[in-house]
């Protein structure tokens, strides 16, 4: 999970293009107007956030400027109420929580246990829990799961290049390697050394089989269905398996598999059907596991747009965080990416294709899910 990034990314973009622009973001006190401009009063001499609560000038006496410092070199004095000359609560917010990402990373990468919550909280100069909610607020994860999702990706990148199993446990975070092979099946798919080994070993079934939608490929480890991929061209679907588990053992269909495919197949034929009869070996960072839940939880017929599922998640300005979780799904209709679309309701992209689906959708509505819901 490279948070940096992802912090960088979810904030709302800054709104405002001209001046009329400008001028309607104060009188909205528009938030994402807050890092974009600053406004002055010409007969106050004072220079102001466009959110600030403070009675709205006449347009006429107001002038923009791109930052506090130029509002201040043509001689305006800042507004003692929203205090524009100060970083943006939201630019505040993102730095404490970068900061406690560091400390978690950097606790993880010296092989130590990653820093109490009160500990953070100090840190960042806030109370334990004020803390707890802003950085959930602000990833979509609670510090724990966060440095869980830091010691797991550390450990994927180690393991293939590690020594010995051990040494990637300690280098990654982990206290011990009972931990470690306690966590394995969840963050892994299997033991630690037949990941280390690209997969040798461990036994993936598999088999490609034809829907009314193309080639479908089903395969599960001895947790459940890991993958239902869908295509043109069934051996590139074969080949998409093979490159994430160049080494694992891949066992073609037998007579007891093939009631699995057919399962599969089902929901791609009748995709209003609960999956609940399909058990499934979900793997994905912690933040991807919860969009892939509150996908699941999208009944069928309906659709929710990114902002919608990011809202749900209680991380609003997390929508292309959103978006990419979708786009890493490797369960097709099993984990119901095509009930999301975008704000305007556009279908937008899908792993597997728009017209499969804007046929997922019809197949739905046909069946009697409900009504599409849209963003307002």
């Amino acid at each position: 999970m490279d948070i940096h990034a992802s912090l960088a990314e979810e904030r709302p973009a800054a709104v405002p293009l001209d001046d009329d622009g400008r001028w309607a973001a104060v009188l909205a006190r528009e938030p994402a107007a807050d890092g974009a401009f600053r406004y002055a009063v010409k007969t106050t001499g004072i220079y102001c956030r466009p959110t600030c609560t403070a009675r709205r000038p006449r347009r006429g006496n107001v002038v923009f400027f791109a930052s506090a410092a130029d509002a201040e070199a043509a001689g305006f004095r800042p507004c003692r109420r929203c205090r524009p000359e100060a970083a943006a609560p939201d630019q505040l917010l993102v730095e404490r929580v970068r900061t406690a990402c560091r400390l978690i990373e950097a606790a993880i990468e010296t092989g130590d246990e990653p820093p109490s919550l009160s500990t953070l909280a100090a840190a960042a100069g806030l109370g334990p829990h004020h803390f707890h909610r802003l950085f959930k607020l602000a990833l979509g994860v609670t510090p724990r799961a966060y440095a869980a999702a830091h010691r797991a990706n550390r450990l994927r990148t180690g393991l293939p290049e590690a020594a010995t199993v051990t040494a990637a446990c300690y280098d990654a975070g982990y206290g011990s390697s009972g931990r470690l092979y306690a966590e394995a099946p969840g963050t892994l798919g299997m033991t630690p050394t037949a990941y280390r080994a690209g997969g040798a070993g461990a036994e993936i079934r598999f088999a490609v089989g034809e829907s009314s939608l193309g080639a479908i490929l089903v395969a599960a480890t001895r947790r459940g269905v890991c993958a239902i991929l869908l295509g043109d061209d069934p051996d590139a679907l074969v080949r998409e398996l093979q490159e994430r588990f160049a080494k694992a053992t891949l066992v073609g269909a037998d007579a007891g598999f093939e009631e699995t495919v057919a399962k599969a197949v089902g929901l791609v034929e009748a995709p209003a059907t609960a999956a609940a009869g399909l058990p499934l070996d979900i793997l994905g960072t912690a933040f991807q596991r919860r969009v892939w839940e509150a996908l699941r939880a999208i009944p069928a017929g309906e659709t929710r747009s990114y902002t919608m599922v990011a809202s749900s998640l209680g991380v609003p300005g997390a929508v292309r965080a959103v978006a990419r979780a979708c786009a890493a799904n490797p369960l097709a209709v099993a984990i119901p990416c095509h009930r999301v679309v975008r704000l305007d309701g556009d279908l937008a992209g899908y792993r597997w294709g728009i017209e499969r689906k804007r046929t997922l959708l019809a197949r739905e509505a046909a069946a009697g899910g409900g009504e599409a819901a849209e963003d307002a």
